[in-house]
């Protein structure tokens, strides 16, 4: 009687392995992951002043990332952002800073921005995905991103200022 009843057990059980697999096989599975674009939010606004004149250079609304997710994270996955638009990290002390631009999609100027809000360096033209490392040349506690090519078209220098006001 035990050995009938282990081969009902076996044979079920190999009847539920032979139907699952091929019940299996049939179904196509759905693969594709559905994301949602990550849009700016305007927690800010950043003026940038030319040093030897006191005079705005330009207007930015800002995002703040200045906790760990938000640093780290930053612009990555970002498929655009506008040319009035800019990212402003600010981080806890004063330090030698290194940004690289993995997982970001667009072109960046990278500014860094000394603790007395003074521009300190810039990396111009970040290349979207590199992971090279993009240093900065002094301790900074500010680092602010923008569309690549506008530290040209404003004609940024190492010493002119930032000033900015949160929402």
């Amino acid at each position: 009687m035990k050995r009938q009843w282990l081969r009902v057990l076996t044979f079920s059980a190999f009847g539920v392995l032979c139907f699952s697999s091929i019940s299996c096989k049939g179904d196509k599975q759905n693969t594709t992951v559905k994301t949602s674009p990550i849009s700016f939010k305007n927690e800010g606004e950043l003026r940038i002043k030319k040093a030897t004149t006191d005079s705005i250079i330009t207007t930015l609304d800002i995002e703040i990332a200045d906790d760990d997710y938000s640093t780290q994270t930053g612009l990555m996955y970002r498929k655009s952002m506008e040319d009035h638009q800019g990212m402003l990290f600010i981080f806890p002390d004063s330090d030698y800073r290194s940004f690289y631009m993995k997982n970001t999609e667009i072109s960046l100027d990278i500014i860094y921005i000394s603790e007395d809000k003074q521009i300190v360096s810039i990396q111009k033209n970040a290349k979207p995905l590199d992971e090279t490392s993009l240093p900065s040349e002094a301790p900074t506690k500010f680092v602010l991103e923008v569309n690549a090519g506008l530290s040209d078209v404003w004609n940024l220098e190492k010493g002119d200022t930032i000033e900015f006001t949160t929402n």
